[in-house]
C-alpha cells in the first residue's frame, strides 16, 4: 500500500517549485497543461474505481470525481481558447501522466474491497499533493487573473474532494 501512496505522492511533488529548472516558476502555459493533465488523472482513476468497485460509497465518490473534474477540465479548456493560449506539455505533466498509468495497473490487479481501499487511500493522497501544490506553486505563479482565478475556485472544489475521499476511507477501514 505504502509503495502505491509513495508513487502518487513523488508524482505530485514534481509541481514542487525546485522541479522546475533554477527555481523558475511555471508558466501560465505549463501551469495549464499541468492543471489539466492533474483532472484527467483522477477522471481516468475514477472511471476504472467505477468498472471495477461494487461498494455504493467508493461508486458515489467516483462519480462525484468524474462531474466535477470533467466540468472543471471544460472550464479549463474554454478559458485557454478565449485566451489563445496553447497549453504547454512538459516535464511534470509527462511524469504525472506516467504515475498515474503505474498506479492504474497496480490498482487492476486488485478486486473487491482491497481495492476500494487502495483507490480511495490513493484518491486521499493525490487531492491531498494536488491541493497543496494549487496553493504553494500553481496559483502563486499564474500570471493571468483569469487563470488564478479558475485554480482558485479549482482549489476550493478540490479541497471538498479531499474532505469527501476522507469520509470515504474512514467508512473502509
Amino acid at each position: 500500500m505504502f509503495v502505491r501512496l509513495s508513487a502518487a505522492v513523488a508524482a505530485i511533488c514534481l509541481l514542487s517549485p525546485a522541479a522546475f529548472a533554477a527555481g523558475a516558476a511555471p508558466t501560465d502555459p505549463q501551469i495549464a497543461h499541468i492543471a489539466y493533465t492533474a483532472g484527467v488523472i483522477d477522471i481516468e482513476a475514477a472511471k476504472q474505481a467505477l468498472s471495477i468497485s461494487k461498494n455504493k460509497d467508493v461508486t458515489a465518490f467516483a462519480n462525484d470525481m468524474v462531474r466535477d473534474h470533467e466540468a472543471v477540465n471544460k472550464e479549463a479548456l474554454d478559458l485557454v481558447k478565449k485566451l489563445k493560449v496553447t497549453p504547454e506539455d512538459n516535464d511534470t505533466s509527462r511524469q504525472l501522466t506516467k504515475a498515474a498509468a503505474e498506479e492504474r495497473a497496480k490498482l487492476a490487479k486488485l478486486k473487491g474491497a482491497a481495492f476500494d481501499k487502495a483507490y480511495v487511500e490513493n484518491e486521499v493522497a493525490y487531492h491531498k499533493q494536488v491541493n497543496s501544490a494549487l496553493e504553494g506553486t500553481l496559483i502563486p505563479s499564474a500570471q493571468n487573473a483569469q487563470l488564478k482565478d479558475l485554480l482558485q475556485t479549482g482549489l476550493k472544489l478540490f479541497q471538498g474532494h479531499e474532505q469527501h475521499a476522507e469520509h470515504v476511507a474512514a467508512m473502509l477501514k
